[in-house]
Order: structure tokens, then C-alpha cells, then sequence
């Protein structure tokens, strides 16, 4: 039976950026139109935070009994290391997307906006079906594209949607940085992987590209968002705050392009997840000083 300690690092914790980061851009957002509502800026990040759970433990199940995690190099698996049976990963997946669905369904009700319902439904179906099913998506090599709608546009422009109860450009273009920020830890995941994903027939985006091809596309995801931010400072010219995060792409940056492989791009995902969370902050810092 798993210990509680390897639940948690089931869950990957290091992986929350990519729930907290969309909300407090959103919530940024929603401040500086004059909308913010702190409470349901908290159920927000309450259902990122429940999807991203969700996601990694259902990853965790069906990557486990596919056996496609049997020689993995990053974080411990709970069904692949055989420390928890499939059965209790399901249960724990499915139960953490309940809590996003039900919290989820508490916003829907406050804003009567029923169209985030289908919203919501196609969050969870993307999280379940990435590697979960007969043709996971995720072995396709189009996991970059999920995430960057579902841990970028999606969350962002919804968390300053139910806040505000409008629609906003701002939103959708502070999407774009914060979905690329999204994809580029899973890129470097899958560059991590890359020599045991293609052994496993597991066709990721960096199976498909290759490890060259796949640390320049790392890269771009890295500096395309310092270019956006600059791009936002006509709505505000705080979003430039974004740009003091920058240094921190440096080591990660020099370690793809040094080549790193394995191992050693644990440490550049660990760096990965506080750029982003640092440029998140930043970010949402300059898009409430609009006034």
C-alpha cells in the first residue's frame, strides 16, 4: 500500500504551477477591468488545482497499466512502481475530477453562465483522454496543443470570466504566454522521456520531432512569452513586470541547448515550474495595474 508521502508525490506537485499560474493571470485581469471577486477567484483555483491532481493521477493509471512507465526516468509512478494498486489511482483521479466538477458547477450556478458547463465537461474529457482510452491523444503527439488550450486560454480567460461575467481581449492574449509557459514544462517532461516514450510506442510531440528539433521548440516557449508581455504594454504598461522573470530562463535555457538529457532535466523542469511561477506573479501584477 502507497504511503502517504508517495501519494503526494504522486500527484506531482510539481506540476501545480500549471493550475495556479492561469488563475492569478485571469485574476490579474479581472482586477484590472474592475471585476474581481475574491471568493470565486479562490473556487477557480480550487478546480485548476483538482483537474491538474486529476490529470496526473489518471496519467499515472493509464500509462501504469499500459506499462508504458515500466523504465521511467522522472518522478515515481504509483502504478508503475507497483507501490498502489490501478484501482485506488482510479478512484483517487476520478474523485479529484468530481471535486473540479462540483466546485465548477458552484461557479456555473453564481454566474448563470451554462455554456462553461460544456466548458468543463471538455476540461475533464481532455484530462481523462490524454493517455486514457483506446487512442490517447497524448501518443499522438498532440499533448502541447491540449495544454496550451486547457492550462492557457481556458483557464485564464474563464478565471476572468466568472469574476467579471465578461468576455475580454486582455484575457485571451495574457492566455498565450502563460499556455506556452504550460507547454513548455511538458515539453521538457517529454524531452526527459523521449529514448523510453519511443521504445514504449508512446508518439509524443518530442517522439515525433526528435530531441533536436524539441529543445528549439523549448526555447521558443520560453522567450515567446517576454514578447507578449511587452506586446501587452499599450493595455498596461506594468505587464513589463513580466520581464524581471527573465533571468531566471537562463540555466534551464542553457541546459536544453547544452544538450542535458535524463536525469539531469529533472532539475530543468524543477527550474521550468518557477520561472513560470515567477512570470505568472509578475504578470499578474502588471495586468491589475491597468488603472
Amino acid at each position: 500500500m502507497a504511503t502517504p508521502g508517495q501519494w503526494i508525490a504522486g500527484a506531482r506537485p510539481r506540476t501545480l504551477p500549471n493550475a495556479i499560474v492561469p488563475v492569478m493571470v485571469g485574476t490579474g485581469v479581472a482586477i484590472g477591468e474592475g471585476g474581481f471577486v475574491w471568493w470565486r477567484a479562490v473556487l477557480a483555483l480550487f478546480v485548476a488545482l483538482a483537474l491538474q491532481i486529476g490529470v496526473n493521477y489518471a496519467n499515472d493509471y493509464s500509462d501504469g497499466i499500459r506499462g508504458t512507465d515500466d523504465q521511467r526516468v522522472g518522478p515515481m509512478r504509483l502504478v508503475g512502481s507497483r507501490a498502489a494498486p490501478p484501482k485506488q489511482v482510479l478512484a483517487a483521479a476520478l474523485g479529484s475530477f468530481a471535486v473540479a466538477a462540483v466546485l465548477g458547477l458552484v461557479l456555473v450556478l453564481v454566474t448563470q453562465a451554462w455554456w462553461v458547463l460544456l466548458v468543463g465537461a471538455a476540461a475533464i474529457a481532455a484530462a481523462w483522454f490524454y493517455t486514457g482510452g483506446k487512442h490517447p491523444y497524448g501518443y499522438r503527439g498532440l499533448g502541447e496543443l491540449a495544454v496550451f488550450v486547457f492550462f492557457g486560454i481556458v483557464p485564464v480567460v474563464g478565471t476572468a470570466y466568472v469574476q467579471t461575467e465578461q468576455l475580454s481581449w486582455a484575457a485571451l492574449i495574457a492566455s498565450i504566454p502563460v499556455g506556452l509557459l504550460s507547454c513548455s514544462m511538458l515539453v521538457v517532461n517529454n524531452l526527459r522521456d523521449v529514448v523510453t516514450d519511443g521504445e514504449s510506442g508512446k508518439r509524443t510531440l518530442a517522439v515525433r520531432l526528435g530531441a533536436e528539433r524539441t529543445r528549439t521548440l523549448y526555447v521558443a516557449c520560453q522567450v515567446i512569452p517576454y514578447v507578449v508581455a511587452l506586446a501587452m504594454v499599450p493595455i498596461t504598461p506594468w505587464a513589463a513586470l513580466a520581464l524581471l522573470a527573465a533571468p531566471l530562463a537562463a540555466a534551464p535555457i542553457k541546459a536544453v541547448l547544452s544538450k542535458a538529457v535524463g536525469p539531469a532535466l529533472i532539475t530543468v523542469l524543477q527550474q521550468t515550474g518557477k520561472l513560470q511561477m515567477a512570470y505568472g506573479a509578475l504578470f499578474a501584477v502588471g495586468l491589475a495595474l491597468v488603472f
